[in-house]
């Protein structure tokens, strides 16, 4: 199953909060489905999924392995953690979450755990997430850029990560952008709204369609019922030429996301 285009992201959400959010988008339609190990919400998900009665091979679960797992004796019983919560036998594509700090695991100890832990039947793809250019090198050395399937990153009007986009398609790798609408700042952009306005759109349609059109696999959460049927919406939005040149001059490299401790040096 090639990597979809359009998901439902989970951060931050819990309990019965991500349960209703789960449940309501797989209603909608939403069919890929964005957890991770250090989000503590893998078993609502799984919860959430279960209670849809929608068939296993019709969804597209991802998780990420968290720091303190990276290594080749931590991943694999992690991963079989993280499916007992989701009530899978497998996961469609596992990521590394952030790179080890201080390089504590290497990147290839990790990517070929991540490779046994696929020939294991336990995850059918595997990527990275948060990877420098320097850090998705260090994975195609270690595997092969055919086995990445994707670098997970920030990325929005305003954070257009151009370097790391441009190195990952020379080698094939898909982007995945999160936090597209940069906690909702991008929604306040008066160019963002202008556009709308001119498609009778919103602005959150407005920026998904732009990452979807750039080729980013994208991956919004909501709780709210009207913005995840709206969202979806943005997959039948076309923007002109001249609306994405616009919207590619938002660019200030404005990074919300940096965690001390967890975050490479960024390119």
């Amino acid at each position: 199953m090639s990597l979809p285009a359009f998901g439902l992201g989970t951060f931050r959400l819990k309990d019965q909060i991500v349960i209703d959010s789960v449940t309501t988008a797989l209603e909608l339609g939403y069919r890929a489905i964005d957890t991770a190990q250090i989000y503590d919400n893998e078993a609502a998900v799984g919860e959430a999924i279960a209670q849809s009665g929608i068939a296993r091979d019709q969804l597209f679960i991802t998780t990420k392995i968290w720091t303190e797992n990276l290594s080749k004796e931590a991943l694999i019983p992690s991963l079989k953690e993280s499916l007992a919560k989701l009530k899978t036998d497998y996961v469609d594509l596992t990521l590394i979450h952030w790179p080890s700090p201080q390089s504590a695991v290497s990147v290839a100890e990790t990517m070929q755990a991540l490779v046994e832990a696929q020939a294991l039947g336990l995850t059918r793809q595997i990527g990275v997430s948060n990877f420098t250019i320097d850090l998705m090198q260090q994975a195609i050395d270690a595997v092969g850029a055919d086995a990445i399937a994707t670098n997970q990153i920030e990325l929005s009007p305003f954070l257009q990560n151009q370097k790391v986009v441009d190195f990952a398609r020379q080698h094939g790798i898909k982007i995945t952008s999160y936090m597209t609408l940069a906690y909702g700042d991008a929604l306040k952009d008066p160019l963002i709204q202008k556009i709308a306005g001119q498609h009778g759109a919103t602005a959150a349609q407005v920026v998904l369609a732009w990452a979807l059109q750039s080729g980013f696999a994208v991956i919004p959460s909501s709780t709210k019922r009207e913005n995840l049927q709206s969202n979806l919406l943005a997959q039948k939005l076309t923007l002109t030429e001249a609306d994405m040149a616009e919207i590619a001059s938002l660019e200030r490299n404005g990074r919300l996301v940096s965690p001390d401790g967890l975050a490479p040096d960024w390119d």
